[in-house]
């Protein structure tokens, strides 16, 4: 992994039309996207509260985008927590721990998990919503959970997690940093299960899992989009990090029909894709500070990058201010959306400025879809 020049790394924008010709390659390598298993699921409706999240039409923004009809996925309830993350975690935990005792998935259920009494401590690192996400599975499981918080994550966010029962450690150093700390606290402790949402050289299986957990978003998705009489999407919008929810997406719509373009967006302080997208090569971009604080990463997952490389069709980088101005114009409109989830609505505006719209693929002036991926007062992660 190496470091982008500031210049490219700062780039605001990268299309390539050739992606919407790209699948998934039908015979699996060790980076490739078969489709999440269909008991992805199946498992989360066993969760207690479980509901799909809402799907929010909102015409005023299709008039404002050119589009036939808009929607936000509201990702602000899940599951009781205010972000998508509990569907990675869930389904990786439970993966995890059945693998640790040697369980088939089918034959473990989750009061059957908890009553087996595991010699397990979670471990994971987080700006935020993953690490509330690992603790409430921790907790549903009578486990304990260590969390590493890097820097600038919102004492609110710290307090969330602490409530979930987990111990937090504040690392003084930015988000890949605290990743490092948790490994290697996990490495050193037998009793250990590192629950991380990025991969990297040695460390794939259990994000992968976390990957395939996010599917039930995408599920969700096309379900929903059919109840309300909609065109499949036709532009999809994902706010991004290490890049695992966009992996998610690119496996799975890249892994069926016709897909719709897919765009990721970034902040500008941390466009760690993006860079790695000009250069055609994973890099690590030196990070600023952001509001999107669960956007605000340097390196590309080692899982992820190989799929988004050959699967979104563009990547945007978006400001703070127009994140903000998004987030206002949501929450007029009834969609409760904090900066990482209102910077799908600012990547998009961004995206079909004039200039830049032909290169997107003409079905989206469709449907577009906005991944609002937590609510106002989360500081995600």
């Amino acid at each position: 992994m190496v470091t982008a020049p500031a210049s490219l790394a700062r780039s605001s924008w990268f299309a390539r039309p050739a992606a919407r010709d790209w699948t998934c390659p039908p015979a699996p390598r060790d980076w490739t996207c078969p489709p999440a298993p269909r008991d992805v699921a199946a498992f989360h409706r066993t969760l207690p509260g479980h509901a799909p999240t809402p799907l929010v039409e909102l015409p005023s923004l299709a008039d404002e985008l050119g589009a036939r009809r808009v929607f936000v996925k509201d990702e602000s309830r899940r599951l009781g927590l205010p972000a998508f993350k509990i569907l990675g975690a869930s389904w990786g935990v439970y993966r995890a721990l059945c693998d640790h005792l040697d369980l088939a998935p089918a034959e473990a259920s989750l009061a059957r998990l908890r009553s087996l009494r595991p010699d397990v401590r979670l471990v994971t690192a987080t700006d935020g919503n993953h690490g509330r996400a690992v603790a409430a599975m921790a907790r549903l499981l009578g486990l304990p959970a260590d969390v590493f918080v890097p820097h600038g994550v919102h004492p609110d966010a710290v307090t969330a997690i602490k409530a979930e029962g987990a111990a937090v450690t504040e690392v003084p150093a930015p988000y890949d940093e605290a990743v490092r700390t948790a490994a290697g606290a996990a490495a050193s402790d037998p009793s250990a299960l590192l629950v991380q949402d990025t991969a990297w050289p040695g460390y794939e299986r259990l994000p992968q899992w976390i990957v395939e957990g996010y599917s039930t978003l995408f599920t969700e998705i096309d379900e929903q989009l059919a109840d309300a009489g909609a065109a499949p999407a036709g532009l999809v919008a994902i706010p991004v990090g290490v890049g695992s929810l966009a992996q998610a997406a690119v496996t799975h719509y890249r892994s069926r029909g016709p897909a719709p373009t897919l765009l990721s967006v970034e902040p500008d302080a941390a466009p760690c894709v993006l860079a790695s997208l000009h250069h055609d090569r994973p890099l690590t971009v030196e990070t600023g500070s952001t509001t999107m604080a669960g956007l605000n990463c340097a390196t590309p997952s080692t899982l992820a990058w190989p799929v988004l490389r050959s699967g979104l069709d563009a990547a945007v980088a978006v400001t703070d201010a127009s994140t903000a101005h998004a987030a206002r114009d949501l929450g007029a409109l009834g969609v409760p959306a904090g900066p990482c989830g209102a910077a799908s609505l600012a990547g998009v505006r961004a995206a079909l400025a004039p200039d830049r719209r032909p290169l997107l693929a003409s079905a989206h002036g469709g449907t577009i879809v906005l991944l609002s991926t937590e609510g106002r007062a989360a500081n995600p992660a």
